[in-house]
């Protein structure tokens, strides 16, 4: 029989992973509204369009780190609730734009809210678990985001035949329950009380370096890759990188501690997680546009089209726990990326004009459903669970940026390959052959950082220690951080 400290434990990790299920649901709903969002703004400008998505990452990703870093200075809880409200409040406001760009606003508060959210929930939920139970932990929360990705095709395409609107407004009645039950059960967790504030001009910075390498990436076909705004784009993408770099490297309290990147394993993690998700970006929003352009599909039957391969996610993620527990982590990412990339050829080579979604889309949607599932709650996890407890918020918001520097990079990329307007065949398979390529560059990364374990597992004259989450594993982690 459950005690109520146990009762109240389940609880609070319900709460926590709801929010980032909710967060997952958005942005896959808004993937299905595209079409219907381009109709009533009187717009088939994909890169325009596109800022819906690429707004709302850039944003989210930049300040993930900072938002992360208070919580850690002033309390996760009060982070998770305020970041909640806007997040909540951001939708209401998204479904009442009067205009694209009035839309991309909202979206851009929709993601200040949600950065502070994010971060905040999954130090609360690792700080709330056992050590034990951390990596496991970190698994659900990221398996909450692929249950939220088979589930929102499909809700969107209904909530479409609605109104896009209804597409944002769902969250306002799911946001407001969390919020209220994370003020009653969720335990507030405080660390770092006296450290100095986080370097926000930081936060901006990479912000403004993202979005001028995004508007070079979805403007150069429009403008001329060698003209002159663009070329102004891509200084700036790298003046900002640039000062982005000297600013961590000088502020007490930087966006991304340097310290974290020398703990290897978690290096490698987010250099594997960044190049996967450019893969996954494209992998979802490009079969949508195929499907709704050149298969002439509704907004409903694309959602059931394309639910079939993320339902595969969470189950395959869970017969890989059950089944492959003894695999090291980095090994099942590798597996998992190599066949993503399998995907996308097979893809790419299947495909035709006509609309043959059984023998030309199912089988590489399914196989790439079951890569997701063998990579992305691994690569969380493995990042995640070599964090010492109090940099559990800001490191957990690091590997949450470079999940959302892969999809914008990944989806302004497929936005330069297709153009505006209806792209040809050919177009969608130069998308796919780099998502493959994308997908195998992290499969490599992948199992470097496995190497990069096992050697800093094994003691002088012993046998390797487990995989990442191992007693020594956080041992020397937090060695690296002090």
């Amino acid at each position: 029989m459950q005690t109520h400290s146990q009762q109240r434990t389940r609880l609070a990790v319900a709460i926590l992973t709801g929010s980032a299920f909710l967060a997952s649901l958005d942005l896959f709903i808004v993937n299905v509204a595209f079409g219907e969002i381009g109709k009533d703004f009187g717009t088939s400008s994909l890169g325009s369009l596109s800022w819906i998505l690429n707004g709302y990452a850039v944003v989210y990703a930049a300040l993930l780190v900072p938002m992360g870093r208070l919580t850690d200075r002033y309390g996760r809880k009060s982070g998770f609730v305020a970041g909640m409200l806007v997040f909540t409040l951001a939708s209401l406001a998204c479904g009442l734009a009067p205009g694209l760009w009035w839309l991309v606003g909202f979206r851009i508060v929709q993601a200040a809210g949600a950065s502070l959210m994010t971060p905040a929930s999954l130090g609360l939920l690792l700080a709330t678990l056992p050590a034990e139970r951390r990596a496991a932990g970190a698994r659900l929360w990221a398996m909450t985001g692929a249950v939220a990705a088979a589930f929102g095709p499909a809700v969107g395409g209904g909530l479409v035949q609605i109104s896009w609107q209804t597409a944002f407004w769902i969250n306002v009645p799911i946001g407001l329950a969390l919020t209220f039950a994370a003020v009653r059960v969720v335990p507030d967790v405080r660390h770092n009380a006296d450290a100095p504030r986080p370097d926000l001009l930081g936060g901006a910075v990479i912000a403004v370096a993202m979005g001028a390498l995004v508007l070079g990436l979805v403007q150069g076909n429009d403008w001329g890759w060698d003209s002159g705004p663009v070329l102004a784009a891509w200084a700036v993408a790298i003046v900002g990188v640039a000062a982005f770099v000297w600013l961590i490297t000088h502020h007490d309290a930087p966006v991304i501690d340097p310290a974290l990147l020398r703990i290897p394993s978690f290096a490698w993690a987010n250099i594997a997680q960044l190049l996967f998700n450019a893969a996954f970006g494209v992998g979802l929003l490009s079969r949508i546009l195929w499907l709704q352009e050149h298969w002439g599909y509704s907004a409903v039957r694309t959602g059931l089209a394309v639910a079939v391969g993320p339902a595969l996610v969470p189950i395959t993620s869970l017969l890989a726990t059950r089944y492959l527990p003894r695999v090291a982590p980095g090994r099942l990412i590798a597996a998992g990326c190599v066949l993503f990339a399998a995907g996308g050829i097979w893809q790419a080579a299947a495909v035709g004009e006509q609309p043959a979604y059984a023998t030309q889309m199912l089988g590489p949607w399914i196989i790439s459903g079951i890569a997701v599932g063998l990579a992305l709650p691994q690569l969380t996890a493995a990042a995640t669970a070599s964090l010492p407890p109090h940099q559990a918020a800001t490191g957990s918001g690091v590997v949450t940026m470079a999940r959302q520097l892969g999809l914008v990079v990944g989806t302004s990329i497929m936005v330069s390959l297709l153009g505006d307007g209806v792209a040809a065949l050919s177009s969608f398979q130069h998308v796919w052959y780099f998502l493959a390529a994308a997908s195998a560059a992290a499969a490599i990364a992948a199992l470097v950082m496995d190497a990069v374990q096992r050697s800093a597992a094994r003691p002088a004259g012993g046998s390797p220690v487990g995989a990442a989450g191992s007693p020594i594993g956080e041992a020397a982690a937090e060695a690296a951080v002090r």
